[in-house]
């Protein structure tokens, strides 16, 4: 099996500094805002001491607002980095990220539907469902085109990329002939954590978890896919099933995670290049070690999408670009 060489005690030394950076930047979400809490205030809260005012306008900030929004971050940037890292192994290009073969595309159809029917005001997970149904058709649609016959990862890329410009076509119709609030749809569509709930969280969480956990145990696979297939099959990975577990998983968590947060931009694309860079090709340390600097990553940029022209606040997407952009020129 390729990289051997990776030990158990680098695979913990590198997880657990990540595992600091991530509780740091998730405290920073939580206390730093329009409204100031101090950390003792928020660790009063979280772990509900008895003489925590549960009444007061500080805990409903913390516990209402904040904590949705960073675990939301959590999850979003974990998932879209995860989806990258799979996305990059299958289709053997780092410049691969998870909106690549158009899911994004598909929900934001489907988001856009939602808001310009006024369904997404009407009914509470309206918005959502219609993301994730979009992004669903789009994934059984790309798999359906690019696998006529033997998966390969060029028909996968082009079949997207096509399908992609279509649904580009049909948002830009759907947003030019809205008359409702244009600014609901746009912040969508560059990528948006501000009206996060607990419930959204507890939604997601059984989504992105598990599948992450589940490309965690396929990571040796992945370490073969990364040679290519013809190599794969001489070292007996059944490269057609493999492929399509791995593209099933990418494409799910990708759905999942941007029928809540909107299409936020380069989490997925600059996240697993960096972590490859830093940390080697090995995918059982690369996977989870891209779940959690993508966590971390958007988490700051969420917090820099709150405060950089405060009181107005940013889509935490075009953040996620200002930040990603640079980089992927550097790339």
């Amino acid at each position: 099996m390729a990289h051997d060489h990776l030990t158990g005690r680098q695979t913990l030394r590198v997880l657990t500094g990540l595992i600091l950076l991530l509780l740091c930047s998730s405290l920073l979400g939580l206390r730093i805002g329009a409204y100031d809490l101090s950390f003792a205030d928020i660790l009063q809260y979280l772990l509900r001491i008895p003489d925590a005012d549960e009444t007061s306008s500080a805990y409903a900030v913390l516990v209402d607002i904040r904590l949705p929004r960073v675990l939301l971050a959590l999850l979003v940037g974990g998932g879209l980095s995860v989806a990258g890292v799979i996305f990059q192994v299958l289709l053997r290009n780092v410049l691969a990220d998870p909106y690549i073969l158009g899911v994004s595309g598909g929900a934001s159809v489907g988001a856009l539907i939602a808001i310009a029917t006024g369904l997404s005001s009407l009914a509470l997970f309206a918005q959502p469902i219609l993301a994730f149904a979009g992004a669903v058709l789009v994934v059984i649609a790309v798999y359906g085109l690019g696998s006529r016959g033997r998966i390969q990862d060029n028909t996968l890329l082009l079949s997207g990329v096509m399908i992609g410009a279509f649904l580009s076509a049909i948002i830009l119709a759907l947003v030019s002939t809205m008359d409702r609030p244009v600014r609901n749809a746009l912040f969508w569509l560059i990528g948006f954590l501000g009206n996060a709930t607990i419930n959204e969280v507890l939604l997601l969480l059984p989504v992105v978890v598990p599948l992450t956990v589940v490309a965690l145990l396929l990571a040796s696979r992945m370490n073969v896919l990364a040679l290519g297939s013809t190599a794969a099959e001489h070292l007996g990975v059944p490269t057609r099933s493999a492929t399509l577990q791995l593209y099933l998983i990418a494409s799910l968590i990708t759905a999942a995670v941007v029928s809540f947060s909107g299409a936020i931009g380069f989490v997925g694309l600059i996240i697993p290049h960096m972590c490859r860079r830093l940390f080697g090709p090995d995918h059982r340390l690369l996977v989870p070690a891209a779940f959690l600097t993508g966590a971390s990553f958007l988490i700051i940029s969420d917090i820099v999408a709150r405060t950089v022209l405060a009181p107005s606040e940013l889509p935490v997407g075009a953040v996620t670009a200002a930040l990603g952009a640079p980089v992927f020129i550097y790339i």
